[in-house]
Protein backbone atom coordinates (compact mmCIF):
# COMPACT_ATOMS: atom_id res chain seq x y z
CA UNK A 1 0.00 0.00 0.00
CA UNK A 2 3.04 2.40 -0.56
CA UNK A 3 1.50 3.64 -3.92
CA UNK A 4 0.25 6.83 -3.75
CA UNK A 5 -2.51 7.77 -7.05
CA UNK A 6 -3.35 11.10 -7.48
CA UNK A 7 -5.74 12.62 -10.27
CA UNK A 8 -5.82 16.53 -10.14
CA UNK A 9 -7.59 18.32 -12.70
CA UNK A 10 -7.68 22.34 -13.33
CA UNK A 11 -9.45 24.55 -16.25
CA UNK A 12 -7.11 26.72 -16.86
CA UNK A 13 -8.21 30.32 -17.84
CA UNK A 14 -5.25 33.38 -18.53
CA UNK A 15 -5.60 36.37 -20.85
CA UNK A 16 -3.53 38.48 -23.00
CA UNK A 17 -2.54 42.02 -21.08
CA UNK A 18 -5.43 44.42 -20.93
CA UNK A 19 -7.53 41.72 -22.98
CA UNK A 20 -5.94 43.08 -26.13
CA UNK A 21 -6.60 40.81 -29.18
CA UNK A 22 -2.71 39.77 -29.46
CA UNK A 23 -3.38 35.79 -30.38
CA UNK A 24 -3.24 36.01 -34.06
CA UNK A 25 -4.00 33.58 -36.33
CA UNK A 26 0.17 32.65 -36.80
CA UNK A 27 0.40 32.45 -33.19
CA UNK A 28 -2.68 30.76 -32.59
CA UNK A 29 -1.54 28.17 -34.56
CA UNK A 30 1.42 27.40 -32.95
CA UNK A 31 0.80 28.43 -29.09
CA UNK A 32 -1.10 25.45 -28.19
CA UNK A 33 1.69 22.82 -29.25
CA UNK A 34 3.91 25.22 -27.22
CA UNK A 35 2.36 24.91 -24.06
CA UNK A 36 1.64 21.29 -24.06
CA UNK A 37 5.68 21.52 -25.11
CA UNK A 38 6.30 23.35 -21.48
CA UNK A 39 3.93 20.98 -19.88
CA UNK A 40 5.69 17.68 -20.92
CA UNK A 41 9.19 19.55 -19.95
CA UNK A 42 8.00 20.28 -16.91
CA UNK A 43 5.88 16.93 -15.79
CA UNK A 44 2.50 17.64 -16.24
CA UNK A 45 -0.11 17.09 -18.96
CA UNK A 46 -2.31 19.70 -21.42
CA UNK A 47 -5.27 17.53 -22.06
CA UNK A 48 -6.55 20.53 -23.90
CA UNK A 49 -6.01 23.75 -24.99
CA UNK A 50 -8.03 26.67 -27.19
CA UNK A 51 -8.74 30.35 -27.16
CA UNK A 52 -9.50 33.11 -29.19
CA UNK A 53 -7.29 36.61 -29.62
CA UNK A 54 -7.26 38.16 -26.03
CA UNK A 55 -7.53 34.92 -23.81
CA UNK A 56 -6.55 30.99 -23.48
CA UNK A 57 -8.39 27.81 -22.21
CA UNK A 58 -6.40 24.74 -20.47
CA UNK A 59 -7.20 21.86 -18.92
CA UNK A 60 -4.38 20.84 -16.86
CA UNK A 61 -3.58 17.61 -15.48
CA UNK A 62 -1.02 18.07 -12.47
CA UNK A 63 0.99 15.87 -10.22
CA UNK A 64 0.60 15.91 -6.53
CA UNK A 65 3.88 18.05 -6.38
CA UNK A 66 2.82 20.97 -8.91
CA UNK A 67 -0.13 24.04 -7.43
CA UNK A 68 -1.85 25.21 -10.49
CA UNK A 69 -0.15 28.26 -9.90
CA UNK A 70 3.09 26.91 -10.78
CA UNK A 71 1.84 25.69 -13.47
CA UNK A 72 0.16 28.81 -14.54
CA UNK A 73 3.32 30.44 -14.23
CA UNK A 74 5.34 28.10 -16.12
CA UNK A 75 2.49 28.39 -19.20
CA UNK A 76 2.65 32.26 -19.00
CA UNK A 77 6.28 32.65 -18.85
CA UNK A 78 7.99 29.89 -21.21
CA UNK A 79 5.21 31.06 -23.75
CA UNK A 80 5.75 34.91 -23.61
CA UNK A 81 9.53 34.28 -23.85
CA UNK A 82 9.21 32.11 -27.15
CA UNK A 83 6.40 34.41 -28.58
CA UNK A 84 9.30 37.55 -28.36
CA UNK A 85 11.63 35.57 -29.45
CA UNK A 86 9.52 33.74 -32.47
CA UNK A 87 7.33 36.31 -33.69
CA UNK A 88 8.71 40.02 -34.75
CA UNK A 89 5.43 40.94 -34.60
CA UNK A 90 4.95 40.51 -31.08
CA UNK A 91 7.51 42.64 -28.99
CA UNK A 92 4.95 43.64 -27.38
CA UNK A 93 3.10 40.91 -26.17
CA UNK A 94 2.11 40.17 -22.85
CA UNK A 95 -0.19 37.92 -20.44
CA UNK A 96 -2.67 39.69 -17.78
CA UNK A 97 -0.92 39.10 -14.45
CA UNK A 98 -3.60 36.90 -13.11
CA UNK A 99 -5.52 33.65 -14.13
CA UNK A 100 -8.24 31.68 -13.64
CA UNK A 101 -8.23 28.15 -11.88
CA UNK A 102 -10.89 25.83 -11.33
CA UNK A 103 -11.42 22.50 -10.52
CA UNK A 104 -12.91 20.10 -12.88
CA UNK A 105 -14.31 16.25 -11.74
CA UNK A 106 -13.63 13.48 -13.87
CA UNK A 107 -16.63 13.32 -15.31
CA UNK A 108 -17.19 16.81 -16.66
CA UNK A 109 -13.78 16.08 -18.62
CA UNK A 110 -15.08 15.15 -21.68
CA UNK A 111 -17.25 18.45 -21.55
CA UNK A 112 -14.49 20.57 -20.44
CA UNK A 113 -12.74 19.90 -23.65
CA UNK A 114 -15.62 20.47 -25.80
CA UNK A 115 -15.71 23.64 -24.45
CA UNK A 116 -11.82 24.50 -24.89
CA UNK A 117 -12.62 23.41 -28.39
CA UNK A 118 -15.22 25.56 -29.14
CA UNK A 119 -14.01 28.96 -28.29
CA UNK A 120 -13.93 30.60 -31.00
CA UNK A 121 -17.84 29.83 -31.52
CA UNK A 122 -18.59 30.53 -27.88
CA UNK A 123 -17.27 34.03 -27.95
CA UNK A 124 -19.59 34.99 -30.85
CA UNK A 125 -22.49 35.16 -28.48
CA UNK A 126 -20.61 36.01 -25.19
CA UNK A 127 -17.82 38.30 -24.00
CA UNK A 128 -14.29 37.10 -21.85
CA UNK A 129 -15.78 39.84 -19.24
CA UNK A 130 -19.15 37.21 -19.16
CA UNK A 131 -17.43 34.51 -19.46
CA UNK A 132 -15.60 34.77 -16.85
CA UNK A 133 -18.02 36.52 -14.33
CA UNK A 134 -19.95 33.16 -14.95
CA UNK A 135 -16.97 30.93 -13.91
CA UNK A 136 -16.14 32.41 -10.59
CA UNK A 137 -19.96 32.72 -10.03
CA UNK A 138 -20.42 29.08 -10.86
CA UNK A 139 -17.45 28.28 -8.27
CA UNK A 140 -18.79 30.11 -5.51
CA UNK A 141 -15.94 32.74 -5.74
CA UNK A 142 -17.01 36.29 -4.67
CA UNK A 143 -16.11 38.74 -7.86
CA UNK A 144 -13.94 41.89 -6.56
CA UNK A 145 -15.06 43.65 -9.88
CA UNK A 146 -11.61 46.41 -9.14
CA UNK A 147 -9.13 43.64 -9.31
CA UNK A 148 -11.04 41.09 -12.06
CA UNK A 149 -11.44 43.92 -14.61
CA UNK A 150 -9.41 46.98 -13.25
Amino acid sequence: MGHTYISILVHVVFSTRNRLPQIDSALAERLPAYLCGIARENGFKILGVGGVADHIHGLLSLPGSMPPSKAVQLLKGGSSKWIHQTFANQRLFAWQEGYGAFSVGISQVDDTLVYIANQADHHRQTTFQDEYRAFLTRHGITIDEHHVWG
